[in-house]
């Protein structure tokens, strides 16, 4: 027998309600501050907002009455707590109290109109922020306001200027739309940010090969450098950075493989055997250079990486987008998929996430889904080549011997793999 709705809108209600109450007792357990509201007024609160919402759902006079009576008790209680406080505690009166009320009272009529899943989400958002307080305000010490703005800056870009693009080629020399190389460097960038913050504010200062595994997912090439470098002005810490690029190469192929899947999931599919392989591999060298490790860690000597939301940094991405974009369809159009495995040899030195996500959006047209999975490998395997260089050339030949020795493997692997389609 089914179940009444409006017993499960019920049950919904006062559960969601309950449960709130519950975080707002204990958000007001550890202040001196009057308690407008806990685990008994935010359910009475839910429910009597749920039924003076059924009593009216066109008009929704008695719902809005009632959320004006609130308000205005909520506006006297607030207004003694500011009364009360002495001028030197006046900076604890806080807005939260009445905002988690008015909140509490809608959550009856939000269970009734909208999505279940909606308000289940909402309150354990506010859940989550009323028991992080503590937390929150020391990430927001902890937080440069550049960083702010820098990411406010870019999500005003994301929004408003994505949808506004055209995705329509502008012109003859690439397929490649202005939408599509503006949706191309947003994913790019939110993957390397997401692991900007980890390396920044979660990783700790000796956080050993964690580094250069978030390395990996920011820049594997960037994370050489930084590592090779450390190894040269500290010696001692040679063995666990070259198990450290090693690692970050070998996360840098899942890198690749995820962003790849996100716009061609065929091509992802071709990539995958050879790209999960030599990924394997490199972990599996890069363990056995960490067992002969004599130090501890080189966490403590990493350098800041660079913000990648930076507009500056956004821009050259873009140029690189559309410049790798235009050379690709020359590429194809004169020598073919030859070309395009030439042009994959030569961008490894460079920046591969330009080439890949250019392929990954059918940049050069009637290329044949193998063309474009050996193009991907061999690009892959230039830029650990590359790598191979710059550990040499930053922590000398002798000591970079066993990264660079590493990465020349997974390239010629990555080559080998790419002969075969």
């Amino acid at each position: 027998m089914a179940l009444d709705p409006l017993l499960i809108n019920f049950a919904l209600i006062f559960g969601l309600s309950l449960f709130f109450g519950l975080a707002f007792e204990d958000f007001h357990a550890h202040s001196d501050l009057p308690r407008p509201g806990g685990i008994r007024t935010f359910p009475l609160l839910a429910l009597a907002g749920g039924l003076l919402y059924l009593l009216d759902t066109e008009r929704k006079l008695p719902l809005v009455a009632g959320l004006l009576v609130l308000g205005a008790w909520l506006a006297v209680a607030y207004w003694r707590q500011c009364r009360e406080r002495t001028e030197d505690n006046r900076s604890a009166v806080e807005l939260v109290a009445p905002i988690c009320n008015v909140l509490a009272y809608l959550i009856g009529p939000a269970v009734l109109t909208v999505p279940a899943w909606l308000v289940v989400a909402v309150t354990v958002a506010a859940v989550l922020l009323l028991t992080g307080r503590r937390r929150l305000h020391a990430l927001a010490q902890r937080v440069p306001i550049g960083e702010i703005v820098t990411a406010a800056e870019f999500l005003i870009l994301t929004g408003i200027v994505l949808p506004l693009l055209p995705n329509h080629p502008v012109t003859a020399l690439t397929t490649i739309t202005p939408y599509k190389a503006w949706l191309a460097l947003l994913v790019v960038c939110t993957l390397s940010y997401a692991s900007y913050l980890l390396q920044r504010f979660v990783t700790p200062a000796r956080g050993d090969l964690m580094v250069a595994l978030l390395g990996g997912l920011y820049s594997s090439t960037a994370t050489t450098v930084v590592l090779a470098r450390t190894a040269a002005a500290k010696p001692t810490t040679n063995s666990v950075a070259q198990a450290g690029i090693i690692l970050a190469t070998a996360i840098m192929y899942l890198r690749i493989l995820a962003i790849v899947a996100i716009f061609d999931a065929p091509l992802a599919l071709g990539i995958a055997p050879a790209a999960i392989l030599l990924s394997l591999a490199g972990v599996g060298m890069a363990a056995m250079q960490y067992r002969r490790a004599r130090c501890v860690s080189v966490g403590a000597d990493r350098t800041r990486p660079r913000n990648p939301l930076e507009l500056t940094a956004a821009a050259v991405f873009a140029v690189l987008f559309v410049v790798t974009s235009i050379a690709t369809q020359w590429a194809q159009s004169r020598f073919g998929a030859l070309g395009v495995n030439a042009l994959a040899a030569v961008v490894g030195f460079v920046d591969i996430d330009p080439f890949v996500l250019n392929l990954a959006q059918g940049g050069p047209g009637g290329l044949p889904l193998d063309g474009l999975i050996s193009a991907v490998l061999i690009a892959m395997s230039s830029n650990n080549v590359l790598k191979a260089v710059y550990a040499a050339a930053f922590a000398g030949w002798r000591a970079s011997l066993p990264a660079a020795t590493a990465l020349l493997v997974l390239a010629a692997g990555g080559i080998g793999a790419a002969l075969i389609h």
